[in-house]
């Protein structure tokens, strides 16, 4: 583990996962989302093919479990449901979740008065895989409001169903209608890095200070994947990887000695450090654990 004191270094939580085990079965692919209680942390549960959803207010300890929305599979394409992206705006909730069947995924669409009770917009996706790169399946949809722009901004993996390939990006103004941008993907692996040679995805992207930040999945084989994190000025072009990239590693000998998946970090202003949780697995389980930062610089030289 790191030692969280240096710029760009991150810390594991001691007591492993922080979410998952022997009763839930996996967890994966966590959203965050602060509200004035605590955290939200939506996330895939994979026993029950569904999305699910627990409160906290340290990132550590959770509330029971609730699912909020189930597999719908009489749609055609929503037999298992997971990966889902949260925007709280003016008071109401919009989602993007991923619905698989038949070795495709897609995206659909959501609405809620509350984060909790949420209503399909209909019973078709909202983005499919259209193009040779984005082969059978688009996955892993991170969206946020631009106020400034008036637009939904997503970034979204796509390639193949197991683990998508490269990072693409769309926009739109009502979150339903999407248009993808023409120059995806707009970021794939840099193949001179090991721990991304293979693939890149899953990214969460975070704007604050002029930057778009990144956090994604670097793979260096099939089975093995890191953490790291990119900047870019507009989200889209001339993306610049973080000097100690990879960010979070396999640690062996414990519960994520195989990979860590799906990164989310948030910026926790009164504690003064940011909480990143993610997906690791040893074997074929996957819990969801943390890891912590101390200090808002996150370490990008310059």
């Amino acid at each position: 583990m790191k030692d969280g004191k240096g710029k760009g270094e991150w810390t594991k939580h001691p007591g492993g996962p922080v979410l998952g085990g022997p009763n839930m079965g996996t967890c994966f692919d966590v959203f965050a989302l602060t509200e004035e209680e605590g955290y939200r942390l939506y996330f895939s549960w994979r026993p029950r093919k569904s999305l699910a959803v627990v409160m906290g207010t340290d990132g550590v300890d959770w509330s029971q479990a609730q699912i909020i929305l189930q597999p719908k599979p009489e749609t055609g394409w929503e037999d298992d449901l997971n990966r889902n992206a949260v925007v709280k705006r003016d008071g109401f909730y919009h989602m993007w979740y991923c619905g698989q069947a038949r070795g495709y995924t897609k995206v659909g669409y959501a609405t809620s008065p509350d984060g909790i009770h949420w209503t399909r917009f209909c019973d078709e996706p909202v983005m499919i895989p259209e193009y040779p790169w984005e082969g059978r399946s688009i996955m892993c949809p991170h969206v946020m409001w631009d106020e400034e722009a008036q637009v939904y901004k997503m970034w979204y993996s796509g390639g193949e169903t197991y683990e998508p390939d490269a990072i693409g990006y769309a926009v739109s103004k009502d979150g339903i209608s999407w248009k993808k941008h023409p120059a995806n993907p707009i970021f794939t692996p840099e193949t001179s890095m090991p721990w991304e040679q293979y693939k890149v995805t899953a990214c969460q992207v975070d704007k604050r200070d002029g930057w778009y930040v990144m956090f994604y999945l670097g793979f260096e084989d099939v089975n093995t994947a890191r953490i790291c994190m990119a900047r870019s000025l507009d989200g889209i072009t001339r993306w610049q990887r973080h000097p100690k990239n990879p960010i979070i590693s396999p640690t062996p000998g414990t519960w994520d000695a195989d990979a860590c998946y799906k990164p989310f970090a948030v910026w926790n202003e009164a504690q003064g450090k940011w909480l990143l949780w993610y997906n690791g697995r040893s074997g074929s389980p996957e819990y969801v654990g943390l890891a912590t930062h101390e200090g808002y610089d996150l370490g990008f030289d310059g």
